[in-house]
C-alpha cells in the first residue's frame, strides 16, 4: 500500500486505510483466516484476492437491487474503495437453515430449513466473545435507536431475499450469513464489511445426494481442506453468472 495512505484500522481479515477523499477509505483484504474468535489462525495465499473479488461482485448486485452499501469500486484485485462509515458495534446474523451455534444452543437439528428467516444479533466485542444480545440490552446500552435497528432488520431481510436468489442461480444454498452496518457522513445507514464465503455459509446444490458440501469458511473451521478451491469455485460461478 502507498505510504501516503494511513492505516486506520486492522482487523482479522482486512486493513482499512485513509483515502485522499476524507469520505472514502481503502480496504485491503488479507490472506489470513481465523475461526472461533481468532483462537484458530492460518494463512491461505490468494484468499484475500478471492474475498475481495467476490464481495465486489455481490455488492454491485445488491446496489443494483437498491440496497445501500459502502462499496464504491475495486482499486485492484485485493483492494476496494468504499465510503467511510462509522461502524455500528452489532453483528446481524440471518439464518435460513439451522446449523452451527443455533443447533448447539437449541434442540433444532442441523440442516432444518427454518419456517421463516431467523435474525440473531451479536454485540461486536472481541473481549466479550461477541455475545448474543437482545433488543432491550441494545436499548439499555444506547447502541442504536429502535428505529434504526428496525431499519437494519428490514434491510437484512431484503438482502436475504436478494442473496438467496443470487446464490440459487449459481447452485448454492444460502444457509446463513453475517452482516455489519454503519453510518456515512450524512448519517445514512449502509451495509459495510464484506459479503464472501468468510461470512456466508454456502452449500453446493450440485450434489446429487444429501451430503453437505460446504464452499465457505467451514472448510477451515472443520479442517475439511480445500478452502482456496472452494472460494475459487464460487468466484468462477459468479463470473459465469454476471
Amino acid at each position: 500500500m502507498n505510504n501516503n495512505y494511513k492505516l486506520i484500522y486492522e482487523g482479522k481479515a482486512k486493513k482499512v486505510f485513509s483515502h485522499n477523499d476524507e469520505d472514502k477509505v481503502i480496504i485491503e483484504f488479507k490472506d489470513d483466516a481465523t475461526a472461533f474468535n481468532a483462537l484458530k489462525k492460518a494463512k491461505f495465499e490468494g484468499k484475500g484476492k478471492l474475498n475481495c473479488l467476490i464481495s465486489a461482485r455481490i455488492f454491485e448486485f445488491l446496489i443494483e437491487n437498491n440496497i445501500p452499501t459502502h462499496f464504491i469500486e475495486l482499486k485492484n484485485e485485493n483492494t476496494m474503495i468504499a465510503k467511510k462509515i462509522k461502524v455500528i458495534p452489532l453483528e446481524i446474523v440471518l439464518r435460513n437453515t439451522a446449523y452451527g451455534s443455533l443447533c448447539k444452543q437449541t434442540t433444532i437439528k442441523p440442516g432444518t430449513i427454518l419456517a421463516k428467516p431467523l435474525i440473531d444479533i451479536y454485540l461486536k466485542n472481541d473481549e466479550l466473545n461477541d455475545p448474543l444480545i437482545t433488543k432491550d440490552r441494545i436499548d439499555l446500552m444506547n447502541l442504536i435507536s429502535s428505529n434504526d435497528l428496525d431499519l437494519i432488520i428490514n434491510l437484512t431481510l431484503k438482502i436475504n431475499t436478494v442473496l438467496k436468489s443470487f446464490f440459487k442461480n449459481i447452485k448454492l444454498q444460502l444457509v446463513d450469513f453475517k452482516l455489519e452496518f454503519g453510518y456515512d457522513f450524512k448519517n445514512n445507514i449502509l451495509l459495510g464489511d464484506e459479503i464472501s464465503p468468510d461470512n456466508c455459509r454456502l452449500w453446493d446444490l450440485k450434489q446429487k445426494n444429501d451430503t453437505i458440501v460446504s464452499l465457505d469458511k467451514d472448510r477451515f473451521r472443520n479442517d475439511l481442506g480445500g478452502l482456496i478451491e472452494a472460494y475459487s469455485e464460487i468466484n468462477r460461478r459468479i463470473n459465469e453468472f454476471i
